[in-house]
């Protein structure tokens, strides 16, 4: 993990010191553009620690009340929740919180707010399947599909997240039969990213997988012709539309309980939450802005609007044990 700090130019608000420190799962482009904008617009100082999710939660549990994290941010809401499960976040809320984050994306309890949304979408190969034969998240445990779907592995969190989505709509048995339909149509034992699951299908390997949205997007913008190539020859399906809708996440932050600075890092979250963040955001990165009121970049604009899964965000945690459970039952590993 490695720190990058940017030098204060002063600001108001309060008595706290002039920055703010950020323990960040997130480690994009797009994030170092938008703490530059936050200093101008706010002269406060982002200082951003990255990791992944887990070693963070464990590092604000051992720093305990000594801890300098001020805010936690992390892609998915079961990483979120672990976090407020292990009693490190503490509860906040604002107008411009409330007014700036969906209901369905933010913690009920005010421990997180979701500052970008991401789509658990179907990829599928355009000289083998046809959109309407995958057009829910069902058919990826059809028999049409025996030896013909690859997946990452079920330890991954989207993988958590999606099969605690179902827990939540459908119950655990629904959940289970899935589960165990779509593992009988592997071709191969669970392996790799999202993106080597799209170059999966792409090279006839598969027909069929699941993914966040934004690794299709990305593939289609590579400045890399092959992968380019390998997006053009795969189809992205947004699922259940007819039914419960697409399974949606979040990338979200949270206020620390021993935050040195919680002013400044309440000042951050609704920084990510307002409009001049949201349209920043939508040309540079591409997950969803948090509002359907900000237009998304070219790019996902061009792959229409989509109706959205709604439940209840902290559902992604409390069934991520039991989703955990299901997968280890059914073989998928």
């Amino acid at each position: 993990m490695a720190l990058a700090a940017c030098n204060p130019t002063g600001g108001s608000g309060g008595d706290e010191e002039n920055f703010v420190n950020l323990y960040t799962a997130r480690h994009y482009d797009a994030d170092r553009q938008l703490y530059a904008a936050f200093e101008e617009a706010s002269g406060v100082a982002v200082r951003a620690l990255t990791g992944n999710a887990e070693q963070l939660l464990e590092r604000i549990r051992a720093e305990g009340d000594a801890t300098e994290a001020d805010l936690f941010v992390s892609a998915d809401a079961g990483n979120l929740w672990r976090v407020k499960e292990a009693g490190l976040l503490q509860n906040v809320t604002s107008p411009a919180l409330e007014q700036g984050v969906p209901e369905n994306l933010r913690d009920p309890d005010g421990a997180f707010w979701g500052f970008t949304k991401r789509a658990r979408v179907v990829i599928y190969r355009k000289d083998a399947v046809q959109p309407e034969q995958i057009a829910s998240y069902d058919d990826l445990a059809n028999a049409r599909f025996r030896g013909q779907i690859v997946m990452r592995s079920s330890t991954n969190t989207y993988q958590l997240s999606t099969l605690a989505s179902r827990i939540e709509r459908q119950g655990a048995d629904n959940a289970r039969q899935w589960a165990a339909g779509v593992r009988a149509n592997f071709v191969r034992e669970p392996q790799g990213s999202d993106t080597d699951q799209i170059k999966a299908v792409a090279a006839g390997e598969a027909q069929a997988t699941l993914v966040n949205h934004y690794y299709y997007v990305r593939l289609l913008k590579s400045e890399d012709a092959a992968e380019r190539e390998a997006a053009a020859r795969v189809g992205l399906v947004f699922p259940d539309q007819l039914t419960g809708g697409t399974h949606v996440n979040i990338s979200g932050g949270g206020i620390t309980l021993h935050a040195k600075r919680p002013g400044r890092a309440k000042q951050f979250l609704e920084y990510l939450v307002s409009d001049a963040a949201q349209n920043l955001i939508a040309p540079l990165n591409t997950e969803f802005p948090i509002r359907p009121s900000i237009t998304p970049a070219p790019e996902l604009a061009a792959l229409g609007s989509f109706r959205e899964e709604s439940i209840p965000l902290d559902a992604l945690g409390r069934h991520q044990a039991a989703a955990a459970r299901i997968f280890e039952e059914v073989g998928w590993r």
